[in-house]
């Protein structure tokens, strides 16, 4: 089975513009293929997670990935599946971001040797002439046909700007550049992207003749990564000091039933054999199943030995053991402490198990806290020193969330 194949078993691809040219060119190795990343953080985060798995599949192949960081792009804001136009961000807080970004790729795409490349827009997109643009690129482009693409139909009724409408341009332009500097013949991206892709594709093979058709083609990807990776902490993070190991096992762990499987075939390298027998499980026997994902997928991101500790920490926590040396946890100052107490509000703002204080009056008046396997529902409860008799306590939120609070 080529790697084309394997793809659509896994149920990876959703549509493509060329299918038999795309087919032989990754079962070739001979693709030389770019997924882009918007840097509106300081980290990647779980919704990005199967672009990195397929890069690292792809690469493992015989094919070069070019990860193209959207520095330029970032400056204007993409607006599909967005309401409200972007916050914009300066170039020393994009530049940043893309350096946490190449740091957290490293660990599923090999960038040495020229195996893979980490290229910027910004060094193409930024310095352009607008006339120059104008009557080059921009004379390619049909508004009629435009606005009849998803991305921008979404936003008509609320308002979209002049800035916003010229990111399918850009993005276009994008691959045009990476076609010309680097020999990139592939783009893949999520389905909200196939009208810029489209564009893309387009924009080449007009600017560039007939000769360029079978080299000009994409793939899209499924876009269940999109809906991944939200929680009511927020997103789950890549970045250790953002979401911790044994959190980020804890929600591969705790997926619902309908995904495990689904998930596992888009996001692991455990070969399709195994899944297909894991496919068989139901009811309980499925904890198995999530089990493997949440080991494999945090392996993947932190490294086997935190992986290890997470399973072993997230094996006590569903079992009568008291070992909580894995769990995540939070030093307390004594200073936090008046006349010995500390108010159960004030602790978990203080752990971070909610969002803001407001979060942590509703989870307690709804019996979401325990304490030391003890629920508390007063808001105005307080938690004494004594209480940390063996120098911590275990925090609990809803059924699956634990926390060691210690105290110095």
């Amino acid at each position: 089975m080529g790697v084309f194949e394997e793809l659509q078993e896994r149920g990876l691809i959703a549509q493509t513009t060329d299918e038999k040219e795309i087919r032989e060119l990754i079962n070739s190795g001979k693709a030389v293929f770019y997924i882009g990343f918007d840097p509106t953080a300081d980290s990647l985060h779980v919704g990005h997670f199967m672009a990195l798995c397929l890069m690292k599949r792809l690469q493992m192949a015989g094919n070069k990935p070019i990860a193209l960081i959207g520095g330029g792009t970032a400056m204007i804001g993409d607006p599909s599946g967005k309401t409200d136009m972007r916050k914009m961000m300066t170039q020393e807080t994009i530049q940043h971001n893309c350096e946490c970004f190449k740091k957290q790729m490293s660990r599923f795409i090999d960038f040495s040797d020229g195996k893979a490349i980490m290229v910027n827009n910004a060094d193409w997109l930024l310095d352009l002439n607008y006339v120059e643009l104008l009557r080059d690129v921009g004379a390619c482009f049909s508004v009629n046909r435009m606005l009849t693409a998803e991305c921008y139909k979404q936003r008509m009724e609320r308002g979209l700007s002049f800035l916003e409408f010229n990111y399918m341009i850009m993005q276009s332009y994008d691959f045009l550049s990476l076609y010309k500097r680097y020999g990139c013949n592939l783009q893949f991206g999520g389905d909200d992207q196939w009208s810029n892709m489209l564009g893309g594709t387009e924009l080449i093979r007009r600017k560039l003749g007939k000769d360029s058709y079978a080299m000009t083609i994409n793939l899209l990807l499924n876009s269940e990564g999109k809906k991944m990776g939200k929680t009511e902490k927020g997103a789950v993070w890549l970045d250790a000091e953002k979401t911790s190991p044994f959190d980020f096992f804890q929600y591969w762990r705790n997926v619902a039933d309908s995904d495990v499987i689904k998930c596992l075939k888009m996001l692991t390298f455990v070969p399709m054999q195994e899944i297909n027998e894991l496919a068989k499980l139901e009811g309980s026997d499925l904890n198995k199943a999530k089990e493997i994902l949440a080991f494999e997928l945090t392996k993947l991101v932190h490294g086997e030995e935190e992986a290890q500790k997470a399973l072993e920490g997230a094996r006590a926590l569903f079992s009568s053991k008291s070992d909580t040396d894995n769990m995540p946890s939070t030093e307390l100052d004594g200073s936090l402490f008046t006349d010995g107490k500390i108010g159960l509000i004030d602790l978990l703002a203080e752990t971070k198990l909610v969002p803001s204080k407001a979060e942590a009056r509703r989870l307690i008046q709804q019996g979401g806290i325990s304490v030391d396997d003890e629920k508390l529902t007063d808001v105005k409860a307080e938690i004494s020193r004594e209480q940390f008799e063996k120098g911590y306590i275990v925090i609990r939120k809803g059924k699956k969330v634990f926390h060691k609070a210690i105290l110095k």
